[in-house]
């Protein structure tokens, strides 16, 4: 048997046995339940979150002012004219209006059922400030109409050394799905394969196998199958998010962007998994019970957890963080880190080459050490066998 019609055969049984696997299946369709709740969830929250505000016909001159004193504080207010205060208020109790301005308009005075909300508050604030600017202003002779113009066309005249990069917060929620959709391939899927290693290992199947073929075609075939069932998952959950968010409306991002953020979750979560389970593979190889493997993997599933923290921590409040390019580039932080920039956008073409470029060329590096482990370690069972040991063996 050749090398390709070896690791074919293996990767053969490892995507039928998972792909018929109940675990794979459910975790499939919860994922995919989830996405679509928490769509409908972003639908209906968004859908609520302007506010309606009733005014009198003395109070019309602070309908627009309101408004834009609301957008000031980044609130949606919607206005509607009350014929008089007792119409007002009660569609205040029976639910119709959130607020109602009422009085003579000489003042803001609003009521409502219950409270205000923090945001509405401020631009209520905001306008009676303003409603009392201007009638100092009438008052000393001047006029408010002008005055309100000259300090809305007022501004400061910056000038930028470099072009900002401008980050969309949709772009920003995708990138942070991918990492974490990423993040949770490599921790399944990774300690899949090397659980499946030490569960071949510990009912001595390997032995049979290794009769018949070599030691790294074996793992190469378990690697190949598993990260072929999980590409298979990315891709059906990254084609049904972006379906979901784009038909309910919640993405308003072009398709291409939605569909560029997509491939590059393909990409990195090939360049991780080849190169996380490799390795994952050869320490799984040390150890001969279920109970090891976490300890086995420990300190590779270290620098995943750390990329996926960082991106997570970091990236929402500061997307242009020195930390986070630095690290991105860096192939051991890269899988969980650089989807999430690419998503947002303004990353450099030569820093997303350079990237894909540093992983590829250690893949075959950690190939060959692995390798090494892999068929030094794997058939000796008993007590955990020391990495030293294994390399030198």
């Amino acid at each position: 048997m050749n090398s390709w019609s070896a690791i074919r055969l293996v990767a053969g049984r490892e995507i039928s046995t998972k792909l018929r696997s109940k675990a794979y299946i459910i975790s499939t369709v919860v994922m995919i339940v989830a996405f679509v709740a928490l769509a409908l969830i972003l639908k209906l929250v968004s859908g609520t979150s302007a506010t309606t505000v009733g005014y009198t016909p003395a109070n019309a001159a602070l309908a627009a002012p309101l408004q834009a004193s609301a957008k000031a504080v980044g609130k949606i207010v919607d206005v509607k004219e009350v014929p008089d205060d007792q119409a007002g208020r009660a569609q205040v109790a029976d639910g119709s209006l959130d607020a109602v301005l009422v009085g003579d308009g000489t003042a803001v005075r609003v009521v409502v059922k219950q409270k205000l909300d923090q945001q509405g508050q401020a631009a209520l604030n905001v306008l009676a400030g303003r409603l009392a600017l201007n009638q100092q202003i009438t008052g000393l002779g001047g006029d408010p109409a002008k005055v309100g113009a000259a300090v809305a066309n007022a501004h400061v005249d910056v000038q930028a050394l470099q072009k900002p990069k401008e980050y969309n917060s949709q772009q920003l929620a995708l990138g942070i799905i991918a990492g974490v959709l990423i993040y949770l391939s490599l921790m399944i899927n990774g300690q899949t394969v090397a659980q499946g290693v030490v569960e071949e290992k510990t009912s001595r199947v390997v032995e049979l196998l290794l009769a018949t073929i070599r030691p790294w075609q074996l793992m190469a075939g378990k690697v190949l199958g598993i990260g072929t069932v999980g590409l298979l998952q990315i891709a059906i959950l990254g084609a049904a998010g972006l379906t979901v968010g784009l038909g309910s409306g919640v993405l308003t991002i072009s398709a291409s962007a939605a569909a560029g953020t997509v491939i590059w979750l393909i990409v990195w979560y090939l360049l991780g998994f080849v190169m996380y389970s490799i390795v994952f593979a050869g320490l799984g190889a040390l150890v001969s019970r279920q109970e090891e493997v976490g300890g086995a993997v420990a300190p590779a599933l270290m620098f995943v957890i750390a990329g996926y923290i960082v991106g997570i921590s970091v990236l929402p409040s500061n997307p242009g963080s020195p930390l986070v390019e630095l690290l991105s580039v860096i192939p051991v932080f890269a899988p969980t880190l650089m989807p999430m920039r690419l998503a947002m956008g303004g990353v450099p073409v030569w820093e997303a080459g350079l990237s894909v470029l540093l992983v590829v060329v250690l893949i075959p590096a950690l190939i060959w050490l692995s390798a090494r482990i892999y068929r030094n370690a794997v058939l000796r069972s008993g007590a955990r066998v020391r990495l030293r040991e294994a390399l030198a063996a």
